[in-house]
């Protein structure tokens, strides 16, 4: 275990008793945040020569499944920080270069990237009302206009909303599709829709652009570059989610077997039966995960790298749902009661599979590849 794992532990042990009230309330865990800037945790992905720790994927999935065993919404919203600055810090610069990016990118990258290393928080502003996550089926327009971009449209599920200094925003300009880093502040207003079954605590409102940004806000340098980076970096769009809902899974165990022991119900052989097909489930998912990450750091972008990937978040979903569902089930009718850990666990754990990708389309693009088909078509 890393000194970074610990650290994970430890603030997830304080994040856990605010967890029911931030569930409850549908607030923004502001606390864990500070708790986190503090631990210099924002700068997980960034490179140390910008001040951060360096951490590579696997780095963060481990870090991540600690995070949501003390609360989910926390942990979620982290990882799309994370997916933000993963994407910047992890992309090769040959790569870049290759598909033709200016000088000034790399300039306004590790702006970026020194800007979470001394505690600015980014969100993803992809979704959208009727689109999802498609890229291709986005209505968010940009347009050129002297010294940058107009960037208006609405986005939904925008984890952070509120709470961000900045936002990773895709939006299109005929049939190109670009990404933006929009930071907060005038131009962009939030409507406070978020009141969910689950992952309560994310803040995820809709946010609304109207606005002007600076040229260097275009990732990349490039226009164009978004449906390929969906293709060639899946794991930030679709596999950083998935340790998340690891650590959400094991959370239910825990929350089941103190439920259990408490009670003095955990001498019942059907009791002990779901405790370990529970464990046995997580830890195959976190297997997977794990080997998923692992291959995202030595061979990033490889094409059975990706399968690890699209598998990492099925199998991450399903468990969670199924285990967490089970859990419910072995406790008994008390602990559905609101503000019982395993009522919101069960809560949580429901949207793995709901996130983008779904666990329908992961085991659509999964099967896809094993018919020898190219799943990447009209994906995105």
């Amino acid at each position: 275990m890393t000194d970074l794992v610990r650290t994970a532990e430890r603030l997830a042990r304080g994040f856990a008793p605010r967890a029911a009230q931030h569930d409850a309330s549908g607030v923004f865990p502001a606390a864990d945040f500070a708790d986190l800037r503090a631990a210099g945790l924002l700068g997980l992905m960034v490179p140390a020569r910008l001040g951060g720790l360096g951490a590579g994927f696997a780095e963060y999935a481990a870090v991540a499944t600690e995070l949501a065993r003390g609360n989910g919404a926390t942990a979620l919203v982290f990882n799309m920080h994370a997916s933000v600055t993963g994407a910047l810090a992890h992309t090769p610069d040959a790569l870049v270069r290759a598909l033709g990016a200016p000088d000034s990118y790399f300039e306004a990258r590790d702006r970026i990237l020194t800007g979470a290393a001394t505690g600015s928080l980014y969100a993803v502003a992809m979704s959208e009302r009727g689109a999802g996550s498609r890229l291709s089926k986005l209505t968010t327009s940009y347009t050129r206009v002297d010294g940058g971009f107009r960037i208006t449209g609405s986005k939904t599920f925008v984890s952070g909303a509120g709470h961000a200094d900045a936002y990773l925003v895709a939006a299109r300009d005929g049939g190109e599709v670009s990404q933006f880093l929009v930071p907060a502040g005038e131009g962009l207003r939030v409507e406070e829709t978020w009141d969910s079954l689950g992952m309560r605590a994310t803040g995820s409102h809709d946010l609304h652009l109207d606005v002007v940004v600076s040229a260097d806000a275009l990732l990349g340098g490039l226009e164009g570059l978004a449906l390929l980076a969906a293709q060639l970096m899946p794991q930030w769009l679709v596999a950083s989610y998935a340790a998340v809902y690891v650590g959400v899974a094991r959370a239910a165990i825990d929350a089941a077997v103190a439920h259990l022991v408490e009670r003095n119900l955990h001498e019942l052989p059907a009791v002990r039966a779901r405790i370990g097909r529970a464990d046995a489930a997580v830890a195959a998912a976190a297997l997977v995960v794990t080997e998923a990450a692992r291959r995202v750091d030595s061979a990033p972008g490889d094409d059975e790298t990706n399968v690890w990937v699209w598998r990492a978040k099925l199998l991450a979903g399903t468990t969670a749902a199924e285990v967490a569902a089970s859990m419910l089930e072995a406790a008994g009718t008390s602990a559905t009661r609101r503000g019982h850990p395993l009522e919101r666990l069960y809560r949580d754990a429901r949207c793995g599979s709901l996130q983008p990708a779904t666990s329908d389309v992961c085991a659509d693009w999964l099967g896809t590849v094993a018919l020898g088909g190219d799943p990447n078509p009209g994906r995105w």
